[in-house]
């Protein structure tokens, strides 16, 4: 019998009926392989979409409709789906380690970048959009796929009223613009009369603490990702750094001041609706190759030189004053 998908412990039975898709990563990652994936959804109309991602993150797009099924998937270890005749695609990454779980399987015929023991596939290039980056891999499998799909919803109207969205959290202190500065923020926003909202995890309580006492209300930890996703859709606009939060508001059109630091936004900024989203970022854009650590210990130089002005300013073109 098979077993049915998003089961953990349980083991997958693959057929050819079946099209795997292995991203297993975090919320901004997902939403950014969200063309890949729609993609080979029409260049495979017959075959059952299913992404091997964790529960929360693959749960929230199958809800959406992006795919059909979640093969509850953490991290990079072995997957639990065996079969045959099933076609599989290589959105993690570039190497082996994400390669090899998806072989083991034993796909009719896996698409990846090229890599160790995987000759065949396009290469990697590094200075190039995420988004760009996927849609060029499924090319080679004849999907078309572009940054329209990075969308959840239709294009909505420029919202008029709304709460504010701060977002202060992010997995590593080096994409982490200093809570101080972030109050300070808040600080204005609300002296202004907008309604202020602070997102982020349970973990991160000490940001919404921090932020609550500058006049916000403290959301950290009482959202999963769909109450995430009506808070951002509801607001007016959206204040984050380099996070998943903010490629929530991407895929809703919603406004955004987004702080880059590390890494640069020509990588992973918006792809879309130009005019709604303000990128703050003083690295060199002569400097293709840059890149810091966004995996670092302490705030990325590039992140602590955007100023509390520049981010009130940004605001203000949204928010008028």
């Amino acid at each position: 019998m098979t077993a049915p998908a998003g089961v953990p412990g349980e083991v997958r039975e693959l057929t050819g009926a079946d099209l795997l898709v292995l991203r297993a990563l975090g919320l901004g990652d997902l939403l950014a392989g969200v063309p890949a994936l729609r993609g080979l959804r029409r260049a495979f109309p017959e075959r059952r979409l299913l992404l091997a991602a964790p529960a929360g993150i693959g749960g929230f797009l199958q809800r959406r409709g992006v795919v059909d099924e979640v093969l509850v998937t953490a991290g990079l270890e072995p997957l639990p789906a065996k079969g045959s005749g099933h076609l599989a695609v290589d959105l993690h990454g570039n190497g082996p380690a994400s390669r090899d779980p998806l072989a083991a399987t034993g796909p009719d015929a896996l698409l990846g970048f090229r890599t160790t023991g995987h000759p065949d596939g396009p290469g990697w290039v590094r200075h190039e959009h995420e988004v760009a980056r996927w849609c060029r891999l499924v090319a080679a499998w004849g999907a078309e796929c572009g940054a329209e799909d990075l969308r959840l919803r239709p294009l909505p109207p420029a919202p008029v009223d709304g709460p504010v969205v701060v977002h202060p959290g992010a997995a590593f202190a080096s994409r982490r613009w200093p809570v101080q500065r972030w109050a300070a923020v808040v600080g204005e926003l609300s002296a202004a009369g907008h309604e202020v909202h602070v997102t982020g995890t349970a973990d991160e309580a000490g940001l919404g603490a921090a932020l609550a006492a500058a006049g916000a209300v403290d959301r950290c930890g009482a959202l999963d990702l769909d109450g995430l996703a009506d808070l951002v859709g509801s607001a007016r606009l959206v204040l984050s750094g380099d996070t998943g939060t903010a490629h929530v508001a991407t895929a809703l059109g919603v406004p955004s001041v987004l702080l880059f630091g590390p890494t640069p936004p020509h990588w992973w900024g918006p792809a879309i609706d130009a005019d709604r989203h303000a990128v703050l970022w003083h690295g060199d854009p002569a400097a293709t190759d840059y890149v810091g650590d966004p995996h670092g210990a302490e705030v990325d130089p590039t992140l602590a030189r955007i100023t509390v002005a520049e981010v009130l300013d940004a605001a203000a073109g949204f928010l008028g004053g």
